[in-house]
């Protein structure tokens, strides 16, 4: 299996001090809120029942991978936030990929570091 030299020196994730159902339940509900949807709004989108998407959110049950997937497209979340994990990088971290994207761009020829100033207005 090929590993990127980028991520060999990363640590291993850090067990979660909650329970799993219980922090999917909490960003399921600020992600709902967010969106101004109630509860039925979502569990139609997604086409569960709604006692279920309750359980959900009560951190009762987790969701499959397949309602997890609706459930970001729903309430237009990313897996990372609806599993709890920081919405920022660490300052060494953003600074790691800062200099490895800074090494890459430098290797760019002339063509392809147009097309990237090209491409650049669309990225946000």
């Amino acid at each position: 299996m090929y590993i990127h030299p980028d991520v060999r020196g990363a640590a291993p994730p850090k067990e979660p001090s909650r329970p799993l159902r219980s922090i999917v339940g909490d960003t399921l509900r600020a992600a709902r809120l967010r969106a101004h949807l109630t509860q039925v709004d979502v569990a139609h989108l997604i086409d569960i029942d709604p006692a279920v998407y309750s359980r959900l959110e009560r951190g009762l049950r987790l969701p499959s991978l397949q309602n997890l997937y609706l459930l970001c497209t729903a309430l237009r979340a990313t897996p990372n936030e609806l599993l709890g994990y920081p919405a920022s990088l660490p300052p060494e971290a953003v600074s790691d990929a800062k200099e490895a994207l800074l090494r890459r761009v430098r290797q760019l020829d002339a063509h392809q570091a147009l097309a990237l100033v090209q491409l650049l207005p669309d990225v946000r």
